[in-house]
């Protein structure tokens, strides 16, 4: 009890210091090679010529390392090369009664710039981050896609023994021997079980028992845009305090995807992602014109005493999750951070949202006019919001930046969703609407398989739990091979609508080949076609018309996550042959449609949707098959989230 009741005053007692009630000076110190800023609470210093955060110092430890290249250090890069750091920036320091800010700048000879803010605020233990990218250029119009914009906090050593995605995805950090000896499977992705009595694989320390895996990968870590907050946790060189440190994601708007769009949050580094194509996402044309200012995030700092779990202190974190937090705040700095959008240009979005019998979690989604929410990085000055639609039907979003928005209404066990344009949200005004959602139907339907819930999770491999390692980490988190596929389905998939179970007998990806992998040296390639039997009471009528719904959680191309119509098979027909049929119902995934998931251990990814129809007088009464055909022997994939087959027996002509 006395555990609990530490645990209640520490979180009220980190409340009401970040509450802001109090005024207290931030120390800032210039050197010839650093700047140098402290709160109470907190102290670190900012390399003059790269921007990057060295020598944190919280709970009297360091919390980055010593500084060993790039690591020990956070900061801020760009992996695909769209917009580049001098290693030179010019800085300019900014003060304020109870906070101090540094801006770093970075202008090529190109119209490029990149604006670095890092701000410290009263007696906060953490850093406000902004990510300015703009481009002006006359004459060369575009510089091609942004690519991968990221800000890390990037340890060297220090105190941190766990990762932790989210409350339910989190495991010990790998120790040096697993390193030593660990065995490359695919990028990014190692077999540790060669050391088994290592931490990650299996560990025990204090409250801590669990066995995550035998593989580590940077994307089992992974999550979507509905992160709140995810870091490290670790203890103090005493082993008497716990640590915790922690990107939260305080305001989304100036990200791209949606709340379903997933990404890269911890492996050892902590990532706070502004721009990705991971999962196939769409991310911005740098085109002539182009400013975007990403932010803010909060890269945050707690404690506890030697009992406070990570659970707790990750809790505490995402308590700060809220884009009202700091308002006052961030309008205050505003001034000083171009393209951040203050309260003054700011409204509030309502409506009332009827969804369709069987909704279940609707979530109602504000973006890009006119674009599908997944790809809003089409429209570069984009902003997105989504919230819950609550049972009586009711949204409410606040602090909407003024604009024009495309309203998105999706929701579990609905095909398709619910979307309209031209929803105009002005600045401090309420905007109300009230829409009826009626779903899809193109007649009675026949069957379905899965549940259109944007993911392939409800299938074999999905969110089953591995039941094999104590922390039972949803299958499809971990590396793909562990679940060798010809051993599971030695026939392949041949479903039977009424008798097969779908979370047993059809997979999470439906593989064209497999392998190899570490426990498989060879290929299999006779997987490529899956089978549908159903069975029918009556023939329908000859002008009946049928239609076979798709919805996919993603397909592979060659293309990869690139858009770009590469290697072998760039695009990649779908072919659905009903009964005896010589010609198949085709549907061809394009590149920029390509989306590397299920082998990156996602289970949602670029969503796509398709509705083919076909004559009801290809269907017989008694048995029936459908056969999904993917190309023969060819390195894609495609994951289902659900299909559905329906009937219209009056016909369409």
């Amino acid at each position: 009890m006395a555990f609990r009741a530490f645990a209640l005053t520490f979180v009220l007692l980190i409340r009401l210091s970040l509450a802001g009630a109090t005024s207290t000076a931030i120390q800032l110190n210039e050197t010839e090679y650093s700047i140098l800023l402290a709160n109470d609470v907190i102290s670190f210093g900012l390399l003059k010529t790269t921007s990057a955060i060295q020598n944190i110092t919280y709970q009297n430890v360091s919390l980055l390392g010593t500084v060993d290249g790039l690591t020990g250090q956070a900061y801020t890069d760009f992996p695909s090369n769209t917009f580049t750091t001098s290693g030179n920036s010019s800085y300019e320091i900014i003060t304020g009664q109870d906070w101090a800010g540094v801006i770093f700048t970075d202008n090529d000879t190109l119209g490029s710039t990149v604006q670095r803010l890092w701000f410290l605020h009263a007696s906060e233990p953490g850093v406000h981050s902004f990510v300015r990218l703009a481009y002006y250029n006359d004459t060369v119009a575009s510089k091609g896609e942004l690519g991968e914009s990221r800000t890390m906090f990037r340890p060297n050593g220090g105190p941190w023994t766990h990762i932790i995605t989210n409350s339910e995805q989190w495991a010990p950090l790998p120790g040096a021997a697993a390193v030593a000896e660990e065995v490359v499977v695919q990028d990014a992705t190692w077999y540790l079980g060669l050391t088994p009595d290592d931490p990650y694989v299996i560990a025990a320390r204090l409250t801590f028992t669990l066995q995550e895996s035998d593989y580590f990968t940077k994307y089992q870590f992974a999550d979507n845009q509905t992160n709140k907050a995810h870091g490290l946790f670790g203890y103090s060189p005493d082993n008497v305090t716990t640590l915790g440190a922690w990107w939260v994601v305080n305001q989304k708007d100036t990200f791209f995807g949606g709340p379903l769009h997933g990404d890269l949050m911890v492996d050892g580094i902590i990532y706070n992602k502004q721009s990705t194509n991971h999962g196939g996402a769409t991310n911005p044309n740098i085109t002539n014109g182009f400013d975007r200012t990403f932010g803010p995030q909060f890269l945050y700092f707690n404690h506890g005493n030697q009992s406070t779990t990570l659970q707790e202190l990750l809790v505490d974190a995402e308590q700060f999750a809220n884009p009202s937090w700091n308002a006052e705040f961030y309008d205050e700095i505003a001034p000083y951070v171009r393209g951040y959008a203050p309260s003054s240009v700011r409204g509030t979005f309502q409506a009332t949202v009827t969804v369709p019998d069987g909704a279940l979690n609707p979530v109602a989604v504000l973006s890009a006019n006119g674009v599908e929410f997944q790809n809003s990085a089409a429209n570069f000055s984009a902003y997105q919001y989504w919230a819950p639609v609550e049972e009586d039907g009711s949204v409410s979003i606040p602090r909407v930046k003024e604009g024009w928005y495309r309203l998105t209404v999706i929701a579990t066990g609905i095909f398709g969703e619910y979307a309209q344009d031209n929803i105009i949200v002005s600045a401090g005004k309420v905007t109300f609407v009230s829409a009826t959602w009626i779903a899809q139907s193109a007649g009675k339907e026949l069957w379905r398989i899965g549940i259109p819930d944007k993911t392939a999770g409800e299938f074999r491999n999905g969110f089953e739990r591995d039941l094999t390692h104590p922390n039972h980490p949803a299958k499809y988190r971990i590396y793909w091979g562990a679940w060798d596929y010809p051993t599971q389905f030695p026939n392949g998939v041949n479903f039977t609508i009424g008798s097969s179970n779908e979370s047993v007998d059809w997979n999470y990806v439906h593989w064209s080949r497999f392998g190899p992998t570490y426990i498989r040296n060879e290929t299999v390639t006779d997987i490529n076609q899956w089978q549908i039997n159903f069975e029918l009471e009556e023939a329908p009528p000859a002008d009946s018309i049928a239609t076979f719904t798709m919805q996919l959680a993603g397909v592979e191309t060659t293309a990869g996550n690139t858009d770009v119509a590469s290697g072998s098979n760039p695009t990649v027909p779908i072919l659905t042959y009903v009964n005896d049929q010589s010609q198949p119902l085709n549907w061809t995934i394009l590149a920029y449609q390509s989306s590397s998931c299920g082998e990156r251990s996602a289970i949602s990814c670029h969503l796509l949707y398709n509705r083919l129809e076909f004559s009801g007088s290809w269907l017989v009464e008694g048995w029936n098959k459908f056969l999904i055909v993917l190309p023969f022997d060819a390195p894609v994939y495609v994951q289902y989230d659900a299909l559905r087959l329906e009937l219209n027996e009056t016909s369409s002509k």
